[in-house]
């Protein structure tokens, strides 16, 4: 059996791009959540999104290579409460619905963040 992978399921590097870009847009946008990227300079921003993709496209089994920090690094000290990662897991379901994303691939998409959350939440 020659079961395609998450990354390729998702539409590949194009299509996890697609759902970084929806997603950070909403997340930048909300007023929330928006206070994790106030300050910041846009070349950051820009450097932090790419990261995101490599990660999204690795985890998923696609192609690139993260050269980034783990996921506990990356988000210590950023205060993100049960509050942040609801409000969180409500854009990434909203963009997934945005972009028609099949229900096996949202569950599996769903899976792989709940698995992160230990990781990322901390209040």
């Amino acid at each position: 059996m020659n079961q395609k992978s998450l990354y390729e399921r998702l539409g590949g590097y194009d299509g996890i791009t697609a759902f970084t870009n929806d997603l950070l847009s909403r997340l930048e946008g909300d007023s929330q959540l928006g206070r994790f990227w106030q300050n910041r300079g846009s070349d950051g921003i820009a450097r932090e999104k790419q990261l995101l993709i490599d990660y999204l496209c690795s985890s998923a089994g696609g192609p690139m290579y993260y050269t980034g920090r783990d996921m506990k690094t990356t988000h210590k000290g950023m205060k993100i409460s049960e509050s942040d990662w609801s409000v969180f897991l409500g854009h990434a379901g909203a963009t997934m619905k945005a972009l028609q994303i099949p229900p096996q691939e949202c569950g599996d998409v769903v899976a792989f963040v709940l698995s992160l959350k230990e990781d990322i939440v901390e209040t």
